[in-house]
């Protein structure tokens, strides 16, 4: 893990969740504080919560390709695309570069609840989602249907991802999975409520009768996979629950692989015919986009683009 008062500017998109030039943005518009060594800028952790801070209680949004993790209102800013992953990064640079659409969509980092629900409220045009159903036993459509009632909705899948825990390198404390987080001598780090890993634990949590309140360090919460693995390498927790990717991006964690999950991309059907929308599922289906994450690890784009559900 990176040293948190000496963070790269690649370190704090990877963070944010946004492009390295748009850290380079931030600071040219001083919303992000920074310091130099040399001719190289660093950053703290204490300026990218302080710039996430400010951006959660600013006034609504102007036109830029960006947009908070965690913004209050997205409505009157063009076509957002909702979630965290990066492979939305790259639909987007693909979309900036189309010389039909009349600008480029924005992003939005929040989780999956927050982005189906601001799908619902007509505040965002695209949302992805990973929420499973402990019920069921299924991912997205339960959730689409609750979370969206009376919108008829296209699912599209974009890849399938491997959720698991996060535990200290040569895993010391020998954790094994979900039945662990009912043992006293261990502490988690928790996502923000919504989020799709989120949901996956405390349906876990359910369907095991164990209250997330009983387990030390339920409470603090994390908002995105790195914070979560970040926590665990600097052995401020013993474990939390995350993607693959995000493990193999931080020192001195190891990876408990515990179910795969399927990460799709959910559209009103009244937008399907959006000039925009079929831009997006035209760049699903190319081979150009599909080979961008071929090799990459965590990742399995084999169905990308294909119709999964619909509401």
């Amino acid at each position: 893990m990176p040293n948190k008062d000496a963070l790269t500017a690649q370190d704090v998109a990877l963070l944010l969740k946004i492009a390295k030039n748009t850290v380079y943005e931030l600071v040219k518009r001083k919303e992000l504080g920074y310091y130099k060594v040399g001719r190289k800028l660093r950053f703290s952790m204490a300026d990218v919560e302080k710039y996430i801070e400010l951006r959660r209680s600013s006034s609504p949004i102007d036109h830029r390709n960006d947009i908070s993790p965690v913004h209050a209102s997205f409505k009157g800013s063009g076509f957002i695309i909702c979630g965290q992953d990066s492979i939305l990064d790259v639909l987007a640079a693909n979309l900036a570069g189309n010389q039909h659409l009349d600008r480029p969509p924005l992003r939005a980092y929040v989780g999956s609840y927050r982005g189906l629900t601001a799908l619902y409220q007509g505040e965002v045009h695209a949302a992805t989602s990973h929420l499973w159903d402990g019920d069921s036993g299924k991912y997205n459509v339960p959730f689409v249907r609750r979370l969206l009632p009376g919108i008829p909705c296209a699912i599209f899948h974009l890849t399938l991802r491997t959720q698991g825990l996060y535990v200290a390198q040569g895993n010391p404390k020998g954790i094994k999975g979900w039945e662990d987080f009912n043992r006293p001598d261990l502490v988690m780090v928790n996502r923000e409520k919504g989020a799709g890993s989120r949901v996956l634990l405390d349906e876990h949590l359910r369907l095991m009768n164990l209250p997330g309140g009983n387990i030390k360090g339920y409470a603090r919460e994390e908002l995105n996979h790195l914070s979560v693995a970040g926590a665990v390498g600097r052995k401020e927790a013993d474990m939390g629950v995350g993607d693959m990717k995000a493990a193999s991006q931080v020192e001195g964690v190891d990876f408990i692989p515990l179910q795969q999950e399927e990460y799709v991309l959910v559209l009103k059907k009244e937008d399907l015919s959006l000039q925009i929308v079929q831009a997006i599922l035209e760049i699903l289906n190319s081979k150009d986009f599909m080979e961008q994450f071929r090799h990459m690890k965590g990742y399995d784009i084999s169905s990308i683009g294909k119709l999964v559900g619909e509401t």
